[in-house]
């Protein structure tokens, strides 16, 4: 039995279909929450609810498993996020439950610059959760992954959102020139599942991302094409955009992207190209190769020259 945490969430999808379809039994914990849960379609899973901090409920959630992913994260809350419950004290929980539980091996998902010094309170709280997890006692693997795109996800269908929503401009960061890494969600998922049929990697951080360094002007230029959108791409001081963020996610909590993309850019987010072939021998999929699902239907492809 797998345990999966996060499993409503855009990549917690991906991993409960993938290791359904490799004959996995797969038991998904969900939050207690008002609205009801988006639960993967059409895959058989059990399903507990409980809360992260819950340790008793957890430690009976993990009765039988052998493995689980913690993929649960308050990141997509926005500037509502409580990473000190859910990130940092709901991984201290996980991780102690899981020892009791005697689980054979942990995997958590991570970003790239997890760092429990870091200024950006996504990246500190993911580095004090890598720590406890480490600490467990349970044979841990941290995956600390560059942004994650793919049908579903909240970066480059966020970014078109936001492209159509814009009046014949696009504010860039900045320059644009931070450079990024983006992952294929497929080729991280089976990542995952590699890295837990694999006792050699219990015990290892893996920074995982794609098979190229994009700077932000080029992923957004990539985005607009695929999406059939025109748009001039114009610089703007990143002080000044996240004051729109700010302002923006106070009027709708539903804003494309927020503040945290602004402190993902504030910083190249890039590992070595070569540790999915070398480690575990996949060959990722480039970034300009899998964005179909932001075509629009029937419709001719262009941007605007910067």
């Amino acid at each position: 039995m797998i345990l999966v945490t996060g499993g409503t969430g855009f990549i917690g999808k991906a991993l409960i279909r993938h290791l359904v379809e490799m004959g996995y039994q797969v038991r998904l914990l969900i939050r207690p929450s008002q609205r009801s849960p988006r639960l993967p379609l059409s895959v058989p899973v059990e399903v507990v609810i409980c809360a992260l901090t819950d340790e008793r409920g957890l430690r009976a959630a993990m009765r039988g498993v052998k493995a689980v992913f913690h993929l649960a994260s308050a990141e997509r809350d926005g500037a509502r996020a409580d990473f000190q419950g859910v990130d940092i004290e709901g991984s201290q929980v996980v991780a102690r439950a899981a020892a009791d539980a005697r689980v054979q091996r942990l995997l958590y998902l991570s970003h790239l610059g997890a760092d429990r010094a870091s200024a950006f309170p996504i990246l500190k709280a993911k580095g004090i959760a890598e720590r406890f997890l480490l600490q467990s006692g349970v044979p841990c693997t941290i995956f600390r992954s560059a942004v994650v795109f793919g049908e579903g996800d909240r970066f480059t269908t966020a970014l078109a959102q936001l492209l159509r929503m814009s009046p014949g401009i696009f504010l860039l960061p900045g320059e644009g020139a931070t450079f990024l890494q983006p992952i294929w969600v497929e080729d991280l998922v089976t990542a995952l599942i590699l890295a837990m049929e694999d006792p050699h990697c219990a015990g290892q951080t893996y920074s995982l991302g794609g098979p190229e360094y994009l700077t932000f002007r080029q992923v957004t230029g990539l985005v607009a094409q695929a999406a059939g959108i025109r748009r001039w791409l114009v610089p703007v001081s990143p002080g000044y955009l996240r004051l729109l963020a700010v302002w923006a996610d106070h009027l709708n909590p539903n804003f494309p992207m927020g503040t945290f993309w602004l402190d993902y850019l504030a910083a190249d987010r890039t590992c070595d190209l070569d540790t999915l072939p070398r480690v575990f021998g996949l060959m990722p999929e480039r970034f300009a190769h899998q964005l179909h699902y932001l075509r629009p239907q029937g419709s001719i492809l262009s941007i605007a020259r910067d």
